[in-house]
């Protein structure tokens, strides 16, 4: 029986949308749907929840929860990954908490900036270990990483870790339906290429039966600037920088320095940031679980429509040898030439039988390589942190984050790093 092991399955409600959608697929019936986490209680919610699934959507697939990790892994064909290392309490409140002392704030900090450095330091051992475990039990199956920070964490697997792995984010496919929402347009019929880094892809041609939608686009975004909204940063970078953005406002305040200001708090109201937004959702989702849980774990009669997320297509392509395009992260080997080839590149890739296969782009708009520069050195450093286990790495790749640098000393960068790595304890490994 072929399987498809899930990592982090406490995450019961995107297990559902994952495992939900393989048990919709013709092709992936007769599988195992293996499900591990560290999590025992989260565990046996999500066995539940999707044992339910299966007698509701009438599937031919095979549940079975695993506390041994080696024998989730062992024979697996296709892996997904969505783990969260510390999760909200601690590890989410250090990378808040120690940097508002440095008056360092912070909005979503899961990718770039000092918090998007440290979860990736605490949780690239992890995934490392996974990668172990896979050369042993399973060297040929596919890893689908979903965990942030996507782009160092996936290249980390691919270069560290030997494993086959794309990083898979729903920020590409939902890009153009909700900007055109946004804008009252019409998306059907609509071609679009987008490509860049993961959280800054970039809209590069967005067209209908051949014509530009760009000016309309701007037109309309421009009337919608002149009043507060969700989206202000984005807009704000497309008018600056010519192109609209992948990931949310939200995000993208942070992997700048023109917004999050001391020096200008107006910023904060002019362009309507969220500070300490992922907190609160944090808490939002902790205390949602507690009323959903009822209805999600115990419902013997749990519905179920095959959601957006890419895994299901891609495990149906590469059965099927039917293609499938994605947004794929992978290594860029010349893909976009313009951006390091040690980087993690987001971009359109086709997906059947034979793999994952990423498309050539070409050169970026030089001022969209050099903003993606920006936030690729702060990720191989990161990288470079993590492979050598050396502590200047950790003070480089702050010292180059584009937020950071932009609000603190030389100093002041230091000694935040040496107070995270105090606060995160045994969350990270030791540092030389």
């Amino acid at each position: 029986m072929s399987k498809i092991t899930f990592m982090g399955a406490g995450s019961t409600v995107f297990a559902k949308n994952v495992l939900g959608d393989c048990m919709l697929t013709p092709a992936l019936q007769e599988f195992e749907l293996a499900l591990y986490d560290i999590d025992l209680e989260r565990l046996k919610d999500s066995e539940n929840m999707l044992q339910n699934l299966k007698q509701s959507l009438d599937s031919s697939c095979t549940v079975k929860a695993y506390t041994d990790r080696k024998e989730a892994l062992r024979g697996a064909k296709y892996v997904v990954n969505a783990i969260q290392v510390g999760g909200y309490d601690p590890c989410t409140i250090t990378d808040f908490e120690i940097p508002k002392k440095y008056q360092l704030r912070q909005t979503i900090a899961d990718t770039l900036g000092i918090g998007g450095i440290f979860r990736n330091l605490r949780t690239i051992p992890v995934m490392l270990d996974f990668a172990r475990d896979m050369q042993e039990v399973c060297p040929d199956a596919w890893f689908l990483n979903y965990t942030n920070p996507m782009a160092v964490l996936t290249n980390a697997m691919i270069t560290l870790g030997g494993i086959k792995t794309v990083g898979l984010c729903h920020s590409v496919q939902v890009c153009v339906p909700h900007l055109f929402k946004d804008l009252g347009m019409d998306d059907t019929g609509v071609q679009s290429k987008i490509a860049g880094i993961n959280h800054m892809a970039w809209l590069l041609e967005v067209t209908k039966d051949g014509q530009d939608l760009y000016p309309e686009i701007k037109r309309r975004a421009r009337e919608k600037q002149e009043t507060p909204h969700h989206d202000m940063v984005r807009y704000e970078m497309m008018f600056r920088f010519g192109y609209y953005i992948t990931e949310s406002s939200e995000h993208n305040a942070e992997y700048h320095p023109y917004f999050i200001k001391r020096s200008y708090p107006e910023l904060i109201e002019r362009f309507n940031i969220p500070l300490d937004e992922y907190p609160r959702r944090c808490v939002n989702q902790i205390e949602g679980w507690k009323s959903m849980r009822e209805e999600l774990v115990n419902n013997k009669s749990l519905e179920h429509c095959r959601s957006r997320e890419y895994a299901s297509y891609i495990l149906d392509a590469m059965e099927t040898d039917h293609p499938f395009k994605i947004g794929g992260n992978v290594i860029n080997t010349g893909l976009i030439p313009n951006l390091p080839k040690e980087a993690c590149v987001e971009v359109p890739c086709l997906v059947d039988r034979s793999g994952i296969t990423p498309t050539y782009v070409g050169d970026l708009p030089p001022q969209l390589a050099a903003l993606n520069r920006t936030n690729i050195n702060t990720q191989l450093l990161t990288l470079e942190a993590a492979r050598t286990g050396k502590k200047e790495h950790i003070y480089h790749a702050a010292l180059l984050d584009p937020h950071t640098s932009a609000e603190l000393s030389i100093d002041d960068i230091v000694s935040l790093c040496d107070d995270l790595i105090e606060a995160h304890g045994d969350w990270l490994p030791k540092f030389k």
